[in-house]
Parts: structure tokens; C-alpha cells; sequence
């Protein structure tokens, strides 16, 4: 075996699940196409990830929240949803300690140099860059991995190569793929009134906004249009993309000064039909790609790379094939049961406030007052937002 556990993937869910194996007597070995150096140092690239409570408390246990310097963190204290020019405002708190966040902005480059400054001080763990993972076969009692210039085997191979996952076809597995039609555009944003640790989401005309706080006078602008529009907006000055942005924002922020590149993404949401094969898992965005709307991908990935760490360790401690198909399978069961719902019910949401339709307009206007009115359920939304997405998602590490 040239590893217990192979992970195809050094971005944040890869780095998140070897995080959670290390100090095991496990052998965790990641294969990540980019060099050395861009894992070091990664580059800003525009995503703000806003953490849960309880992706705080986990990246707290896992020692990787300690490497995150202080500038590179704010609170996020309450999130509010407005649709259009109405009045009528959603807003949500952490119902279980009003004095406490919902959670912190971090951005992905700090979030994944503290991942990989935390895999890296460990002897259980290597990293081989500039390595391209071109399929894998499993057998019996390995799984063999081609790679670009070598064949590799391991016990289980773990794929987390992005939402487009090469791996996970060559595995036979299928995904529900949804294309939005949109494309998102991204970068922070200087403005002359406060946020107050607010996170903002806007479902206007034809356009959906958001500012998330990020330090002091300091926001991460969202913006998602047709690729066309977008491709209008990267094209402007900065003074002029700065006014656009006042403009399209009615001036809810003041005035408004570009604090960094522009990036953009396209929409997609992806959802495997299944999280496993022999010796063989997906975790991240390869089993299921969030549609940035409910700001929860990273935290689905963070606890799925938890609840997959905490089987193989415990069929190790039951003394099984860490890649046994029962354990993984349980895996695969708590982990859709975990991420279905939500998945579902944002494309469903997302659908229908990017519908400019008439009755979508009406029934946007009609469900954010209903809700509003609807107390214990508003509530609900905001526990689940505070809470431990799975109280099995956190590994207990045990040396065999």
C-alpha cells in the first residue's frame, strides 16, 4: 500500500477530511494538481465562506481556527432577506445565545492555508502536488490510482475534486446536475455606511445581491445575472463598476468604492446518486455542490468530512476494512439524509425568487410574510442555522 487512505484533492473539503484523520495511525496521502507553492499561499479568489456555529466549533476541535488570523475574520450577527422594494424584511439571529453570531466571514484563501498549515504539521499525512489523478480501478483488498506518471494503491480512495468530478464518473456514479442559467460575480466592496455584522440578501429585478460583512466599512458583493450582464459588468472601471453597484444596490450602502478584483462563477448545482463505490467515497462538492444562496456549501463539506472520518475510524476500532462497504454505507445514508433537504429546497428557492414571472413575484412577497408570521417555524430555520449540522459529523480520533 502506498497509503491507508488516498484523497484525490487538496481544497477545502479534501484538506477538511484529512484534518479529521490526523494523529491516526492511519496513512492519509492527497493528490492535488496544483504546486506546492498556490497551497502555501493560495491566492484571493473572491469567495467569502460564511461558517456555522458549530463549522466554527469543528474547525476550533480540528485546530485550524487558531491559524486563521483575527483581520481575516468577522462576525456574521444576523442575516435579513429582502424582496424588491418591499417592506416586508426576513430577519434571522442565533435564537440559542442572542449575544452570540450566527457564524464568522472567512475567506476560502485564509480558510485553506489554515487547512493546509494544520495537515501539514502532521506525520500521518503527506501531500504530492502537481499530481493529476486520471482514474482508479478497485479490486479485492485495494484500490489501484493512475495518475499522470504512476500507478498508486490504497485501501480507499476519497474523491474531492470539485463539483465537476472526473473521478466520480469513472466510478459509474451520475449526478443530478442543475444549471441555473446565471453566472455569479464576486468582490469585496469598500461603502460609507456601516453593516453592523449583517449578512443582506436582495431578490430584485431580475437580479439577485448580496452583501456579506466582512471588517469594518468592508462587504463581499454577490451579484448574479445572466452571463451576458456579468460579462458587461467585468468590463466596466472600477469608478464605473462602483457606480453600477450603487445603483443596483439603491444606494442601501452609501457610496462605494471596488476593494479588490472581480471574479466570476457560473451556477451549478450538483448532487450525486451515490456517495460511494467499492473502496471508494466522495465527499465536498463532488457528492453535493450547494448553490451559493443559502451560504452552506463549505459547511455541508465540513461536516461530511467529519462523518466520514468518524466511520473509518470506527471500523478500524471495530477491527473491519476501513473501506468496508457497510461502514461506508452508513456514511452515504447520514450524509444525504444531512444534505438532501436542503439541497432540494434551495434550487427550489433559488428558482423561485430568480423567477421574474408575475405569480413568482407574488408568492416571494406572500412567503416572506407568511414566514414572518410564522414564529416557531422562523425559529426552526434559525436553530438548524446555529446548530451542529450532524451530531455524528465530528470524528473521534483514536490511534489503533
Amino acid at each position: 500500500m502506498d497509503a491507508d487512505i488516498v484523497i484525490a484533492g487538496a481544497g477545502p473539503a479534501g484538506l477538511s477530511l484529512a484534518a479529521a484523520l490526523a494523529g491516526t495511525s492511519l496513512s492519509v496521502l492527497i493528490l492535488e494538481r496544483a504546486p506546492q507553492r498556490a497551497l502555501k499561499n493560495p491566492a484571493y479568489d473572491g469567495r467569502e465562506i460564511a461558517l456555522t456555529a458549530s463549522s466554527v466549533a469543528a474547525l476550533g476541535r480540528l485546530g485550524v481556527l487558531q491559524r486563521i488570523a483575527e483581520a481575516d475574520m468577522a462576525p456574521l450577527r444576523s442575516a435579513r432577506v429582502f424582496n424588491g422594494s418591499s417592506s416586508h424584511t426576513l430577519e434571522f439571529r442565533n435564537v440559542r445565545d442572542s449575544k452570540s453570531p450566527l457564524g464568522l466571514m472567512v475567506s476560502n484563501a485564509a480558510l485553506k492555508r489554515a487547512l493546509y498549515e494544520a495537515v501539514s504539521q502532521h506525520g500521518n499525512i503527506t501531500l504530492r502536488d502537481e499530481t493529476i489523478v486520471t482514474g482508479a480501478r478497485a479490486a479485492a483488498d485495494t484500490i489501484e490510482i493512475q495518475t499522470q506518471d504512476a500507478s498508486l494503491k490504497s485501501c480507499l480512495l476519497v474523491a474531492a475534486d470539485t463539483r465537476f468530478s472526473a473521478l466520480r464518473a469513472s466510478q459509474g456514479i451520475g449526478a443530478f446536475m442543475y444549471e441555473f442559467g446565471k453566472t455569479m460575480l464576486v468582490c469585496r466592496i469598500h461603502h460609507e455606511k456601516p453593516h453592523d455584522g449583517v449578512a443582506t440578501e436582495w431578490f430584485g429585478h431580475n437580479q439577485t445581491v448580496a452583501m456579506l460583512p466582512l471588517q469594518d466599512n468592508l462587504s463581499s458583493f454577490v451579484i448574479t445575472l445572466p452571463e451576458s450582464q456579468i460579462a458587461a459588468l467585468m468590463e466596466l472601471s472600477e469608478t464605473q463598476f462602483a457606480e453600477e453597484v450603487q445603483q443596483r444596490t439603491q444606494q442601501r450602502w452609501g457610496a462605494l468604492s471596488l476593494a479588490s478584483a472581480r471574479f466570476r462563477y457560473p451556477l451549478v448545482a450538483v448532487f450525486a446518486h451515490r456517495f460511494v463505490a467499492p473502496r471508494f467515497a466522495l465527499t465536498g462538492d463532488a457528492a453535493v455542490g450547494m448553490h451559493p444562496v443559502t451560504a452552506h456549501g463549505f459547511n455541508l463539506g465540513l461536516s461530511g468530512a467529519g462523518r466520514l472520518a468518524a466511520q473509518i475510524l470506527a471500523s478500524q476500532r471495530a477491527g473491519c476494512d476501513i473501506a468496508d462497504p457497510r461502514g461506508l454505507r452508513r456514511y452515504e445514508c447520514g450524509h444525504r439524509r444531512a444534505t438532501a433537504p436542503l439541497f432540494f429546497a434551495t434550487n427550489a428557492l433559488a428558482s423561485l425568487y430568480t423567477d421574474e414571472r408575475g405569480p413568482a413575484r407574488v408568492a416571494r412577497t406572500l412567503g416572506l410574510r407568511a414566514l414572518n408570521a410564522a414564529t416557531p417555524v422562523k425559529h426552526a430555520i434559525e436553530t438548524w442555522l446555529s446548530a451542529t449540522e450532524n451530531k455524528h459529523s465530528e470524528p473521534t480520533r483514536r490511534a489503533a
